[in-house]
């Protein structure tokens, strides 16, 4: 399905102004590029149980480090079982065992996975250098586990954005190959050029990595709501897209994140996933 042109973008490869233009009336349908390439098959992925579990995994799960990490402690010897120090990998522990690490016993904590609707003007990390606020003081108070924000989300954008304390799914999250399903709403200065969503959709080099939109819709006759759909873990790659053709960004508000919706969660709030959202994340992994 063809967009209609425009000629109020201020980007590179605007149409002509010979170009047919649609009549005007309701927005354009979306655009949709073609299906992803597939990644291979995802291993499937089940929340622990609490039967023996690897001692690495043991460690990551009690926030100690991650497992890459917590390899490193078992073969210096820093890790004791039940007061052994154990230095086999693939060794497993029961949750009655004693693990200790550099002379501190360590438990599992209970695994929390937050949804929020992240604010305008908070930063998306544990801490932020400059001493601004960041989605850490929205939660605080309410877990006493050490959660922190998953992926990469500026300061300035709104919407879902994901906070746990298992650094196992963290790290699979951020990995490229697990990159999710992302649905922003984009608010633009100008109005859209259908050539633009082309290229969009066709893929291009962007600060030496590939990108490619899996779809663009217009989201209003003005052509300045734009609905972007695509899977990356790339910082800031959402406004990025649109200010590499020369728009002006003026809102990114991300509404759909892997198959978690802003349903019911206002700004500012947060909500625990629930056991079916939960095992559809597993299952994503």
């Amino acid at each position: 399905m063809k967009q209609s042109p425009s000629t109020g973008g201020r980007g590179r490869g605007g149409n002509k102004s010979s170009a047919k233009r649609r009549p005007s009336g309701k927005p354009t349908a979306p655009h949709k590029g073609r299906k992803p390439a597939s990644r291979g098959k995802k291993p499937t992925s089940t929340p622990p149980s609490n039967g023996p579990i690897r001692l690495n995994r043991y460690l990551a799960l009690s926030g100690v480090c991650t497992r890459r990490e917590a390899d490193v402690l078992i073969e210096t010897g820093a890790v004791k079982v039940n007061g052994e120090v154990v230095t086999t990998m693939g060794y497993k522990v029961n949750a009655a065992d004693s693990v200790n690490v550099g002379g501190t016993t360590i438990k599992p904590e209970k695994k929390r996975y937050i949804l929020l609707n992240k604010p305008k003007g908070f930063s998306a990390t544990s801490e932020d250098p400059r001493g601004r606020r960041t989605v850490m003081d929205l939660v605080r108070n309410k877990y006493r586990e050490g959660v922190f924000p998953v992926g990469k989300m500026e300061r300035e954008a709104t919407g879902l954005l994901l906070m746990t304390n298992d650094v196992t799914v963290a790290e699979r999250l951020g990995h490229p190959r697990h990159a999710v399903r992302q649905i922003y709403q984009i608010t633009l200065g100008e109005r859209i050029s259908g050539t633009h969503i082309e290229k969009m959709l066709e893929g291009f080099v962007l600060d030496e990595g590939f990108v490619k939109a899996t779809e663009v819709s217009v989201l209003d006759e003005d052509r300045r709501q734009v609905g972007l759909e695509f899977h990356s873990n790339r910082s800031r790659i959402a406004r990025r897209l649109f200010e590499h053709f020369g728009y002006r960004v003026l809102k990114v508000d991300r509404v759909v994140l892997g198959h978690l919706t802003k349903k019911d969660l206002p700004r500012g709030h947060f909500r625990e996933l629930t056991e079916s959202e939960l095992n559809l994340l597993w299952m994503s992994l």
